[in-house]
């Protein structure tokens, strides 16, 4: 029996950045290809080694400044879970602090450093999975994904979190600003609920949600009718 004891893992800092194109009416996760080996020039979920001197939360909001040149406030962020499969990475013994971050914006990528390029992925799904897509790049989260590292599990591991908190603390709703509207919120849920949004009823969806969401006034438009009534979560 094998009873090693792994001394001085690396301790990587990975960070689910999650933001929504108005455009499209679809959530994006932040992807950058990666310019190092393992894994050259494969997509990948940003991510930064902790530093002796920090906590863990610290490096999480370095790496978003990092890599998209955004400060955010350390509430911001929220940690998802801690991978440790001996086998997610080749040579020496690394562990994934993994987090998500819900961007309000949708800001303009650069890639820093170790990346050469970042792209927001649209997030979707179809039939029974999820998959993330810029242009003609399509990554299907399965084990067949090509994306680097364990990172589709990552990616699977902050889907089922932000599922089963929809309900009772949606913090993924941050994505759409301080404010929105029911139908924008049920936008966000339907891709995560694998559904359409007009298969969730907005009557019934407004009544089940009453204790989550907060009614702050209405919406300014240049459409006819009555302007949509906009929320905030409570």
């Amino acid at each position: 029996m094998d009873e090693e004891i792994v001394a001085r893992p690396l301790i990587t800092i990975t960070n689910i950045i999650w933001s929504f194109n108005p455009n499209t009416h679809l959530p994006q996760i932040l992807l950058i290809k990666r310019a190092n080996e393992p894994f050259k020039n494969k997509w990948a979920l940003p991510e930064t080694l902790l530093r002796r001197n920090e906590s863990a939360d610290a490096a999480c909001i370095r790496l978003i400044k990092d890599k998209i040149g955004m400060s955010i406030p350390h509430g911001a962020t929220e940690q998802l879970a801690t991978f440790t499969d001996p086998n997610r990475v080749s040579g020496e013994r690394a562990l994934a602090l993994a987090y998500m971050t819900f961007l309000p914006a949708m800001p303009q990528l650069k890639p820093g450093y170790g990346a050469t390029e970042a792209r927001w992925f649209t997030f979707n799904f179809k039939d029974r999975h999820f998959y993330l897509k810029n242009n003609d790049i399509d990554l299907t989260l399965t084990e067949q994904s090509k994306l680097a590292f364990d990172h589709h599990l990552i990616v699977i591991a902050a889907i089922k979190r932000i599922k089963n908190k929809l309900d009772y603390q949606p913090t993924v709703l941050q994505i759409l600003g301080p404010t929105f509207t029911l139908r924008q919120a049920r936008e966000v849920y339907a891709i995560f609920l694998k559904t359409t949004v007009d298969k969730i009823d907005n009557s019934n969806f407004k009544k089940t949600h009453k204790n989550i969401f907060e009614e702050v006034g209405t919406a300014s438009t240049k459409r006819s009718g009555r302007p949509p009534k906009i929320f905030k979560l409570r």
